[in-house]
């Protein structure tokens, strides 16, 4: 009707009107109302936003590229030392000896701690030329004494083969001439001296697991290795890259390769026999006597490197058992190590990498195989960190499918919202390489790519329910214009809120938390600005040409409009009005009634918009509506949770182990964790093994003394009254079992087990092929430990073959199985016995297989069926192979010598006493990175080691007097080589009785000394410390003071006037356990300083106290709710946890912000009704606005961060763990704490004044001002008290 169409028109024009009021400019400058028009005719345009959306995008793929093609490249830093603070203490103490060391002898390895010939021989030139001068030495005793003392001095092999690598790369003639010996100059020749110098290894380490004993040193586990370590000298490629010795040629099993086999124990316990002779090398295909083994092999101190500490003469028991594979350099057609090396070491990377899928299969039930070195361990890390980035792709594949469905299945909005995620990671990688000039990406920035997909998708839905939300304006320029201001203006308040708050880490002194605050605040950044830009453009061109084809294609047969349409579904803001009597008397709660045009859908109603409509439908009727109305029960419970919570979190204590970079079940994690148990596990030890300590024994010499002694690991006495001949006990005691096979295609293989030999037709005998075993021997009695009985069962109903098992048990008559014939087996090793494995098929007709291994009888893809198991069977000597070493005892009547006694081998962290260096000049650094130049170091020129000799000698004496921190043999005062020991007795009295270390043949001292210009400038004591490597940082603290509390009190007790006095004492442990501390402590006060930001930005936000109190409660509840957690799923409070706190307000503010935005703007799209519970209106009208993007947005959140809890690295699964929490709390709390705290206490009618703006940022600035002021008195104050004290 006329009246109708009069009174609809007169509504829209009232409305327009009454927005255009709205809309009018705050200023009065034409300016700034051309402005606004010309941003409100580009983004109505399709043509404009065309080209803005050309913009948006190429802009940063440009800056990208740019920073690709001309700017140095960006180095990722995947190191733990990521985490260490150069500007700490113990970080410069110990990077100023590491750079003292390294500008003396080339490098900071453990090999090369002391000084080489050269600097030897020149220190004790100069000692002596000392000694000349005060008449105490006559020159010509010196001459003597150079050419006796390498007669005098034993040449280790292991110290020249170890070191040898290193000399050929690092050494040059101090004159330039070539001055390298004969057999320096040898090792260049072609051909023969190929692949003779161990360049590379692999490191194994067998772990004893399972049931019963935990010791390595059984038949079962000793055969494991042996087998792991035959096969890794099987890879076809070997002979090309192995070492070759030069005393390998004199070992005859080894054939013309003459490839040094694993430095390993084994080598003593696999001997071989060759003409006679016994030769250690570990090829040998039986094992013979353990405890006679090992017995000879601890006669070599080189022993204890291969085993724990557990270990000794008395009980020789390990848990596990080291073993290395050396190989050789230079390669094949290169003629030195220099010749190509890179292309060398490329080379054998490719070769060596091709172990770690053989390695990694190897483990069993009893032992587990552990494999590193320099090359394996690298690339097992990148792969490691490849495989956590790719979950990033699934993480962006299941998000892109959530947003497709939240934003009602637009290809085009969920194409451009997910771009403009992406592209402001490229636009702050630019700025944060290009502008901020770093240089590292940090291994905390990978997080970045899950977290930053939750932050930007917020942003992205904002802007989308804005624009749904004002669709009842009819104008596009006011609607679009409307959505920029509104939504632009909310996701501005939570953009810079959440990047404050991770830009609080920059103030970290950790490098890569530093890095990880930069790059986050930039990416949030970044990602608002790009979504600003780029969603009103790309909602202008869905709106006007996109949006009818995907509304047409999606749903061709219905008249329904899409949600983001004129004729959406939505309510609109500006038409609320109140029923009458709304108002409750006792002012509990306010019965809303939206009136539209088009009233809510229902759930369940089929149209394209069904998504976000019955979600909207449900946050208001199921959640805000009983928040409101219960707001007192929802924040008494909430107090009660708050409560609760505060108490879990004074009981989460700090981290009582080391922290963890991988999963606890990893071969990475626990070859780290292993390490503080490792015996010796930085230095390399490659003749160690018995190939190199034991010269061929004849093998006549230990038989004839007395006939084989067996350990008791390896047999059980045979107790049996028969006098029988050894022939008829055989015959009537053992059978043999004969195995055939049938193979049905794509049926199951059956398998029959008969004692007779004839195979019938179809049916084949069983090859060795797939570890099949085609016939085994066994008693069809019991005899001595063959007393297990096992049953081969047939049954006849699986047509049109018959089928055969084995059991321990009975056979099962309800499937028809019926014993066929049994025979006896034992259950543990024992002598001449073989291992076999058995296991009964799942699929029909359940036939039964026997196998040598494993593998060969995993024969489902899913588990074995209900009967498998193992038992050993007899090897009668028709059957096997008699080796000569079998059993042999090379111990047999006493022929071995007395045990080593066990030498220091750095198992214990290692404490430098340091004097002549005063410090590290850092000036001409740019950052605080640990890549790069580590600075130069600032020596001590007063320093003069001959009128110190006698404090030196006496600090010695003391340190290593001390038991309490030093191992006893542990101090290493002086460096290796020309008897130094013997010449400082005649400088001064007090060095006579220096201690002597106990340490491996061939193993250099860590003490060291650095001289230039003929003067020794700086000298460092090692000593071996108590301190177990294996302790948390916190535990460990304590230790650093005990060893910095003596030292200082040794100083103090020396002259005044001494250079001593400057001395300092630092641990590479030092830097490790500050660097967890100072990281936790960091961690907690950036979240104190995100909080104070967050209180800041947000109180200048809101400008209403009664508004950031909901907000700042909220945060509290959060924080508190999500450590408690922590607490409950029995966490410690360590650096990675630490860390991940530090993101929490970032992740949590966006929520409850967002939020009170809504209540603001509800005030000013709803008409004053003084007298009625207008904050409960404003508060549903708020999560009535941004209820669907705030929800859609946490479940995206969640869904992207569930990938990283499979994440091996274990940073990353927690950074993931507590980001899904605490956006999980976020939500809960927001939706429920949030909504009832706004509509007990939020100001009804406050709508936010320019005025009030001002003055909340006065009084933030004043407030920031006074607390600084402070801080700056109480240092200062705090400065006189300690002045005045001391």
């Amino acid at each position: 009707p006329p009246d109708e169409e009069e009174e609809e028109e007169e509504e829209e024009e009232d409305d327009g009107g009454v927005h255009a009021d709205r809309q009018r400019c705050v200023s009065e400058e034409a300016g700034v109302c051309g402005l606004w028009r010309a941003v409100g005719w580009v983004y109505t345009q399709p043509c404009a936003s065309g080209v803005v959306l050309g913009v948006v995008v190429l802009l940063p793929c440009a800056l990208f590229a740019y920073m690709l093609l001309y700017c140095p490249p960006l180095d990722i830093d995947l190191s733990y030392s990521a985490f260490e603070v150069h500007s700490h203490f113990s970080a410069e103490r110990f990077d100023a000896l590491t750079i003292a060391v390294k500008t003396q002898l080339g490098s900071w390895d453990r090999r090369r701690r002391d000084l080489d010939d050269r600097e030897s021989e020149a220190l004790r030139e100069l000692l002596l030329g000392q000694l000349a001068r005060r008449g105490l030495f006559n020159r010509t005793d010196n001459e003597g004494t150079r050419s006796s003392a390498p007669q005098n001095e034993p040449l280790h092999a292991g110290d020249d083969q170890t070191r040898g690598a290193e000399e050929d790369e690092d050494e040059m003639p101090l004159d330039g001439n070539s001055t390298l010996p004969l057999i320096r100059r040898r090792r260049f020749a072609p051909n023969y001296y190929m692949q003779t110098q161990a360049l590379w290894r692999i490191e194994l380490v067998f772990v004893a697991q399972g049931k019963g004993d935990r010791n390595i040193f059984t038949p079962e586990r000793l055969q494991t290795i042996h087998h792991v370590e035959r096969l890794l000298m099987q890879h076809p490629q070997f002979h090309q890259f192995c070492w070759k010795p030069l005393e390998m040629l004199r070992d005859l099993p080894l054939g013309p390769s003459y490839c040094s086999p694993p430095s390993s124990l084994l080598s003593y316990l696999y001997p071989s026999e060759r003409g006679g002779k016994i030769y250690y090398d570990g090829m040998g295909p039986d094992l013979a006597d353990i405890e006679g083994s090992l017995s000879l092999a601890i006669t070599h101190p080189q022993f204890y490197w291969y085993v724990d500490e557990s270990l000794s003469p008395e009980h020789l028991s390990s848990s596990l058992l080291r073993s290395e594979i050396h190989f050789g350099a230079p390669l094949p057609s290169y003629y030195s190590l220099q010749d190509r090396a890179d292309e060398q070491r490329s080379r054998f990377k490719n070769f060596v990498v091709q172990y770690a899928d053989i390695l990694a299969k190897q483990s069993t039930s009893q032992v587990k195989v552990l494999y590193g070195g320099t090359e394996l361990f690298d690339d097992e890390v990148r792969h490691t960190f490849h495989n956590d980035m790719m979950l990033a792709v699934i993480s962006g594949a299941c998000i892109t499918v959530l947003v497709y469905v939240l934003t009602s299945f637009s290809v085009f909005l969920t194409f451009f919202g997910l771009a403009s995620i992406g592209l402001s990671c490229l636009l702050a990688l630019f700025l944060y390489h290009v502008v901020f000039g770093v240089r590292y990406l940090g291994i905390l920035n990978g997080v970045a790519a899950f977290v930053i997909i939750g932050i930007g998708v917020d942003d992205v839905f904002v802007f989308i329910s804005t624009f749904r939300q004002a669709s009842h304006l009819r104008q596009p320029q006011q609607r679009m214009l409307y959505t920029i201001k509104t939504a632009g203006r909310a996701t501005f308040l939570t953009s810079f809120t959440t990047a404050a708050a991770y830009a609080a880490n920059t103030f970290s002194q950790i490098p890569a938390v530093h890095d990880f605050g930069l790059f986050m605040a930039l990416i949030v950044s970044c990602c608002w600005l790009c979504v600003s830009v780029l969603m009103p453009a790309a909602l202008c061109v869905w709106t006007e040409c996109v949006e009818p084809q995907e509304h047409a294609r999606c749903n061709p047969f219905s008249s329904s409009h899409s949600p983001l349409s004129d004729e959406d579904d939505d309510v609109a803001l500006l038409s609320v009005e109140m029923e009458p009597g709304s108002c409750d008397t006792d002012g509990d709660a306010a019965i809303l009634s939206l009136s539209v045009e088009t009233p809510l859908s229902p759930p369940g109603q089929r149209h394209v918009g069904v998504v976000s409509t019955n979600l909207q439908w449900a946050l208001k009727h199921l959640v805000a509506e009983p928040a409101v109305k219960r707001r007192k029960l929802v924040l008494g419970v909430f107090l009660l949770v708050l409560l609760l919570s505060a108490g879990c979190c004074c009981l989460l204590r700090p981290a009582t182990h080391a922290p963890l970079l991988f999963r606890r079940d990893t071969n990475l994690q626990t070859l780290l964790a292993l390490r503080s148990n490792l015996s010796g596990q930085g230095i390399s030890c490659p003749m160690c093994s018995g190939v190199f300590m034991e010269k061929p024994h004849p093998l006549y010499t230990h038989i004839s003394s007395s006939s084989f002694k067996f350990s008791t690991h390896q047999q059980t006495p045979v107790t049996t009254t028969s006098t029988a001949p050894r022939s008829s006990v055989k015959s009537s005691t053992n059978q043999t079992v004969y195995i055939s096979k049938l193979n049905l295609g794509a049926s199951p293989t059956l398998y029959r087990f008969s004692l007779n030999t004839s195979t019938p037709s179809p049916w084949k005998s069983c090859s060795t092929e797939h570890q099949e075993v085609s016939s085994f021997q066994a008693y069809n009695q019991p005899r001595s430990n063959y007393t297990t009985r096992m049953t081969v069962c047939v049954s006849h109903v699986y047509h049109p073959y018959p089928s055969w098992m084995i059991t321990s048990t009975s056979c099962e008559p309800r499937h028809g199985w019926t014993p066929e014939f049994s025979f006896y087996a034992a259950l543990s090793p024992q002598l001449h016995s073989r291992k076999l494995f058995f296991a009964q098929r799942r699929l029909r007709p359940h036939p039964s297989r026997v196998c040598v291994s494993p593998p060969g009888c995993g024969i489902s893809s899913g588990p074995d069926g209900p009967t498998r198991g193992t038992f050993y069977t007899p090897l009668f000597s028709g059957e096997r192979k008699t080796s000569k070493t079998l059993g042999f005892n090379p111990c047999s009547g006493g022929a071995c010598g007395h045990p080593a006694v066990r030498p220091l081998v750095d198992t214990g962290a290692m404490v430098f006493v340091v004097f002549g260096i005063l410090g590290i000049n850092r000036t001409e650094r740019r950052d605080n990175h640990v890549i790069g130049d580590m600075g130069s170091i600032i020596l001590d020129p007063d320093f003069d080691i001959f009128q110190e000799m006698g404090h030196l000698c006496q600090m010695c004496k003391s340190i290593s007097a001390n038991k309490q921190l030093v191992k006893p043999g542990g101090a290493q005062c002086l460096p290796s080589g020309n008897k130094l020991s013997s010449i400082l007795p005649l400088l001064h009295p007090e060095c006579h009785s220096l201690p002597e270390p106990n340490l491996l043949p061939g193993q250099l001292s860590h003490g060291a000394v650095g001289m230039h210009g003929g003067k020794v400038r700086w000298l460092s004591m090692a000593f071996e410390s108590t301190t177990y490597k294996g302790k948390s940082s916190f535990q460990t603290h304590s230790d650093f003071l005990q060893w910095e509390n003596f030292i200082q009190e040794q100083l103090a007790s020396l002259p005044r006037s001494s250079a001593l006095q400057r001395g300092f004492q630092t641990c590479e442990h030092w830097k490790q356990i500050f660097m967890e501390i100072i990281g936790v402590e960091s961690a907690l006060w950036s979240l104190l300083l995100s909080l104070a930001i967050c209180v800041a930005a947000v109180s200048v936000f809101t400008a209403h106290l009664l508004l950031l109190l909901p907000v700042l409660i909220t945060i509290l509840g959060v924080i508190c709710l999500v450590v408690a957690l922590m607490y409950w799923l029995g966490w410690e409070m360590g650096a990675v946890e630490a860390i991940s706190l530090s993101i929490l307000v970032g992740s949590s503010v966006d929520y409850c912000l967002h939020l009170v935005e809504g209540y603001l703007l509800a005030g000013e799209t709803l008409p004053s009704t003084p007298g009625c519970n207008s904050r409960q209106r404003r508060t549903l009208e708020a999560v009535n606005h941004v209820g669907v993007a705030i929800v859609s947005s946490a479940v995206t959140t969640v869904i992207s961060t569930v990938p990283l809890f499979f994440c091996v690295i274990v940073p990353f699964a927690k950074f993931g763990q507590i980001v899904a929490i605490n956006t999980a709390v976020s939500i809960l709390f927001t939706l429920t704490v949030t909504v009832a705290m706004l509509a007990l206490m939020a100001p009804a009618g406050f709508n936010r004044p320019p005025g009030a703006v001002l003055k909340a940022g006065l009084a933030v600035t004043a407030a920031a001002a006074l607390g600084a002021a402070v801080c700056w008195v109480g240092g200062q104050l705090g400065a006189l008290f300690y002045v005045s004290v001391t």
